[in-house]
């Protein structure tokens, strides 16, 4: 081989070392690959010469005063040097005279393609082709050759990853969901425990209104009958301050009353919040979901958040309760911890807000139509639960990555709570969640289930 013959060639790579961590979204730039530009007026014995020297490389890039002209694989190089005088009539011929016969289709990736879609691109080709090597682009205008076998393993190698990281993120939900499950029915059981002791509250508590107005009744039929009371009567009176008494205590027993029946919401809330699903779908009233939901997140709330309903006439909903009363807490709380965020921003910086206005979340439900594609076919008919708020609303790269995340193809493995109502929503009850979201405007989520 002649001196003056330059080459530069990369270690040859053999197996996903451990200094490597590759995934699914890993590159082409990640894997080794061989750089050895030939000019077309070689020979094409001396490119032969090199192959045998270094039996990994799988081809030559052809390149004609340093501008990429093509490849030549070493299989093609070899068909050339088995054929009847080969070697005699074809192999000491330039380079371009062996390229004008072996011209095939090139497949040509950028090293930003990711490893799995450069595979899924290989296999696509004709089956003559399935060995050819792969020409690969830098982002500085370079051209490498990837050998497909090697990409072959590797990309089998990270689906396998791949999948092991799925079965072990399902076990995990599989294990995370039974914990639920079983703290869903410790709470239902502890919330069926207070319930009982507000229900004797909550039942005596008019007995007990009824008694205290009779006994006063009694103690004023005394004074109109007995004027002229004894001194230690008098003295009784003085020392429980029966004036006051007398006032106070309807109010006293009037917040008895209160208070055992918002306790006794709350409790029911929670047992419905707390609902373990059966196998079918049950009627549910959706305003009774809704009110309870934002009982439970009263709390959260601080009494800063104003809430506005606008419930329409809605028949009773097909669904699994226990994992639409989820996606409502998701949502509701997703929604108030944007304006309690928006409200502390506001108060550290006054100067960069406008105008100030109380935090606001508006709920509307509905029936609504929609026109079926197909014009024999009756119209469908949906719920329609919109959630909006006025809060600052959201950056469009959030918006995007929450878009990614209803996706299931994404690769993330980021389960976050608005990719999981997505998911009820859809793939269990059939409908839709979509959002909407302008800067200074404020997000509105939508849920639309299918009426049946």
């Amino acid at each position: 081989m002649p001196e003056e013959f330059s080459y530069q060639i990369s270690p040859p790579f053999l197996s996903v070392g451990s200094d490597r961590d590759l995934d699914v979204e890993s590159t082409l730039q990640e894997l080794p690959m061989y750089n050895f530009p030939v000019e077309i007026n070689r020979t094409g014995i001396e490119v032969a010469n090199f192959l045998e020297k270094y039996p990994l490389l799988p081809g030559v890039i052809l390149v004609e005063q340093g501008k990429f002209i093509g490849m030549i694989s070493r299989r093609r190089l070899l068909e050339f040097l088995i054929r009847p005088y080969g070697q005699e009539l074809l192999v000491q011929q330039p380079l371009a005279v062996l390229y004008s016969y072996a011209r095939i289709p090139i497949l040509l990736l950028a090293d930003t393609t990711s490893i799995l879609t450069a595979m899924q691109l290989s296999l696509k080709r004709s089956p003559e082709l399935l060995a050819e090597p792969i020409v690969v682009q830098t982002e500085s205008g370079a051209y490498r050759l990837l050998d497909v076998q090697e990409l072959n393993i590797i990309s089998w190698q990270i689906r396998g990853i791949d999948t092991l990281v799925r079965y072990e993120r399902s076990q995990a939900q599989m294990i995370q969901n039974d914990k639920m499950a079983n703290l869903g029915g410790l709470v239902d059981g502890v919330a069926h425990e207070i319930l009982d002791p507000v229900g004797f509250i909550w039942g005596n508590i008019t007995y007990v209104s009824t008694y205290s107005q009779d006994l006063l009744k009694l103690i004023a039929a005394y004074d109109r009958e007995l004027p002229s009371a004894s001194q230690a009567i008098n003295q009784i009176k003085e020392d429980i301050e029966f004036d006051f008494l007398e006032q106070d205590l309807s109010r006293s027993l009037a917040s008895i009353r209160t208070g055992a029946e918002r306790l006794k919401k709350l409790v029911t809330s929670l047992q419905n919040f707390c609902h373990i699903d059966e196998l079918y779908p049950k009627p549910v009233d959706l305003h009774a979901c809704i009110d309870s939901i934002i009982l439970l997140i009263n709390s959260r709330l601080q009494g800063e958040i104003e809430i506005v309903k606008y419930y329409g006439q809605l028949p009773p909903v097909y669904c699994f309760m226990g994992q639409l009363n989820q996606v409502l807490m998701n949502i509701f709380s997703e929604v108030a911890d944007t304006l309690l965020n928006e409200g502390v921003r506001q108060q550290l910086h006054p100067e960069d807000t406008k105008t100030v206005q109380r935090p606001r979340i508006e709920i509307t439900t509905k029936v609504i139509s929609q026109q079926a594609s197909n014009p024999d076919a009756p119209d469908s008919r949906w719920i329609l639960i919109r959630i909006a708020d006025n809060g600052y609303g959201m950056s469009p790269e959030l918006q995007q990555q929450i878009m990614e995340s209803f996706s299931l193809q994404t690769k993330t493995g980021k389960n976050t709570s608005l990719a999981l109502s997505y998911r009820i929503i859809t793939a269990k009850h059939g409908g839709k969640l979509s959002f909407h979201s302008q800067i200074g405007i404020g997000t509105k989520f939508e849920i639309l289930l299918p009426l049946v």
